[in-house]
């Protein structure tokens, strides 16, 4: 009888032991599984977080786009209205010279002419200026000013050759020449230009704000001069 009830018990033992290791393996799972929901949690929040940050770039990129087309258009406005502005000189220079040939060489608004020799190599720079050939023309008229330092010409000179150094854009020879009609013949008929001239020569240099107030001085100065026109179109006003 004793064996009979060792026998069942060991057969219980038996089994239940497949049971427990169904148990175990169940656990197992259970921490495989929570691992892997860990995980995809991990990932999604990482997608998540990279799809945020890259809204967030995409909105910084669009801004920047926005900002340099605005800048774009601001440049385009400045070129097309440095192209007016070139093409109101030119035309103004050509206006100028007919001027001065239709005087019979008398520069425009001069009051007085030079002699012969003098007033030979000044209206050589001056239709070398007309011809298209501007570095030629500043360097006769800074002959000229140096080998007449008494003519009468010498504001006009100094004009012109301000408008030569322009073009061949030389702004500092320019504004040097501008202003020194402006410091020694403020009187001058050709110190209005000079002043319009010293107000190109800063809009050349990108310094908008110096030539703005330049030319409201110009119109404050020469109020009733051709300068002072052109001064208040582009100002707008």
């Amino acid at each position: 009888m004793r064996r009979l009830l060792l026998l069942a018990a060991c057969a219980a033992f038996f089994q239940a032991t497949p049971a427990r290791a169904g148990l175990f393996d169940d656990d197992e799972a259970r921490q495989q599984i929570d691992r892997l929901k860990q995980e995809l949690q991990g990932r999604v929040e990482i997608v998540t977080n990279g799809q945020l940050e890259l809204s967030s770039q995409n909105e910084e990129l669009r801004a920047e786009i926005a900002r340099l087309r605005g800048q774009i258009e601001v440049l385009l406005n400045e070129v097309e209205s440095l192209k007016n502005r070139q093409r109101d000189f030119y035309v103004d220079l050509d206006n100028r010279l007919r001027r001065f040939e239709s005087t019979g060489g008398a520069p425009a608004e001069a009051t007085a002419a030079p002699p012969a020799a003098a007033s030979g190599d000044y209206e050589n720079a001056l239709f070398m200026l007309k011809e298209g050939r501007p570095a030629e023309a500043l360097a006769e008229l800074e002959t000229f000013i140096g080998n007449n330092p008494d003519s009468a010409n010498l504001p006009a000179a100094h004009f012109w050759a301000g408008t030569a150094a322009l073009q061949t854009k030389d702004v500092a020879a320019a504004t040097k020449h501008f202003n020194l009609v402006l410091g020694r013949w403020p009187n001058d008929p050709t110190a209005p230009d000079a002043m319009l001239g010293v107000a190109n020569a800063q809009i050349a240099m990108g310094d908008q704000r110096n030539a703005r107030q330049t030319l409201r001085s110009l119109i404050g100065r020469y109020p009733s001069s051709t300068a002072a026109k052109t001064a208040k179109q582009h100002l707008g006003r």
